[in-house]
């Protein structure tokens, strides 16, 4: 499935095949905070910054909320919250981050250090590969519940999260929106008055 208005396809790797004959011992998503220091060891920003780990807390945070009410899968949408910012060269424009995402995603899939079945892991994929590029209708409950949950953390950077361009009903009621722009402005009051 491509969104509309999508510069460059990403491939996603399940199709090429080479997701099966997975080998190791899994790495349950209990173990999240062995995933996350090993995705540091090549994270290339300010993990303190505005797509750090606090970030990607949120990120987890608000799609686990989302979730609560929309039965998405919460072990897709906490994958997604480390993956998809975790292989930006900076803060700016960088419109493949997503892609080299979903990429390190594939490799720990490969190796057996996330516990996903086919199905899980083409969800992450999608979500990643194509959350840069603003689509508010992928098709999947999982993939708009990632993408929102990284919308609401918008206000970080001074952007306040326009219901038009969420994909769930959930992520646009009024009191999720207060809820999730407050937990972003006390990490920028916190942090970000300082730079």
């Amino acid at each position: 499935m491509r969104l509309p208005g999508t510069r460059r396809p990403c491939v996603y790797f399940w199709e090429t095949g080479d997701h099966k004959n997975r080998g190791g011992a899994a790495l349950k998503i209990s173990n999240y905070g062995l995933l996350i220091r090993e995705i540091l060891d090549g994270f290339q920003l300010d993990h303190r910054g505005i797509h750090g780990t606090a970030h990607w807390m949120r990120v987890r945070t608000n799609g686990l909320r989302l979730a609560e009410m929309n039965g998405a899968n919460t072990k897709v949408i906490q994958l997604f919250a480390i993956f998809h910012d975790s292989r930006r060269l900076n803060d700016g424009g960088d419109p493949r981050h997503g892609e080299r995402g979903a990429a390190l995603a594939y490799e720990f899939w490969q190796a057996g250090k996330i516990d996903l079945d086919d199905s899980e892991f083409r969800l992450l994929e999608q979500a990643c590969c194509d959350h840069t590029h603003g689509g508010t209708q992928p098709g999947d409950v999982t993939v708009a519940t990632c993408w929102d949950a990284d919308r609401l953390d918008l206000e970080r950077v001074g952007i306040t999260p326009d219901p038009q361009y969420l994909c769930t009903d959930e992520a646009g009621q009024p009191q999720m929106l207060d809820w999730a722009t407050n937990r972003s402005n006390v990490w920028v009051d916190r942090y970000c008055r300082y730079w």
